[in-house]
């Protein structure tokens, strides 16, 4: 799997890489409720189903990688975690993190910071859990970033990626493409303004390798008993590995 030749902003000469960053930082004040309201609600039901797979395994000191403003490390709080660090490429979307979970008062659990997904600055088998809610698609170069997650993770230690995927039965999957195509570009444009951020959405979900697919690549980088569980007829997918 090589670089991600999709561009958010396809008029702009920055990479793909830069312009994510730019995009993410646009879009980050309005993030949290268009993905409630775009979800229709789903991705609270999608995360809890993540906690439940995560808490039957050892979850002292979690990753979480693209965290965007925390949503899923603050679930992974009420785990019981002694240690959870989000990191996002977008200084923004930190920003607001950070400040959302000072007012939950769960800075001494959780810590937010700037820093690239593909590279991570952390030891080696430091993590009992790498997790990713939304954010692996976005990678610049999947296989690098998912290499870096196993890399961190402790040995038996487990990584699970809740991603958007492609439902492959009628009506749900041509209800789902027109919402995705016709309906989220214009909601993102008046609520967040940048329409080409949520036209890049669906694009980036329909070139993003899914189910099977995807579990290659995790087999591929590492993991082992790697499986995957369709959410909501296919909307979402939920996905695990061990590293052995």
């Amino acid at each position: 799997m090589g670089t991600n030749s999709l561009k958010p902003y396809k008029r702009s000469d920055a990479t793909q890489k830069e312009q994510v960053v730019r995009m993410f930082d646009n879009i980050a004040s309005t993030y949290d409720l268009l993905d409630h309201v775009l979800s229709c609600g789903l991705d609270f039901w999608w995360r809890r189903q993540t906690m439940k797979l995560i808490r039957e395994y050892k979850h002292d000191v979690i990753l979480d990688v693209a965290c965007g403003t925390g949503p899923l490390a603050i679930k992974a709080s009420k785990l019981g975690a002694k240690k959870i660090i989000g990191v996002d490429v977008s200084k923004k979307m930190i920003e607001l993190g950070s400040h959302k979970i000072q007012q939950k008062g769960l800075e001494n659990v959780i810590a937010l910071e700037v820093g690239d997904c593909e590279a991570l600055r952390f030891s080696s088998n430091y993590f009992d859990v790498t997790m990713a809610g939304f954010g692996v698609r976005n990678f610049d170069n999947l296989e690098k970033g998912l290499g870096e997650m196993y890399r961190v993770t402790k040995p038996k230690g487990i990584i699970c990626i809740l991603e958007f995927s492609k439902p492959r039965h009628a009506p749900v999957k041509q209800l789902y493409w027109f919402y995705c195509r016709h309906v989220i570009p214009i909601i993102g444009a008046l609520v967040a303004r940048d329409k080409a951020a949520y036209d890049y959405l669906p694009e980036s979900i329909s070139r993003f390798a899914d189910g099977k697919d995807f579990e290659r690549i995790l087999q591929k980088v590492g993991y082992s008993e790697v499986r995957s569980r369709l959410l909501s007829s296919g909307v979402a997918t939920l996905y695990f590995g061990v590293k052995s």
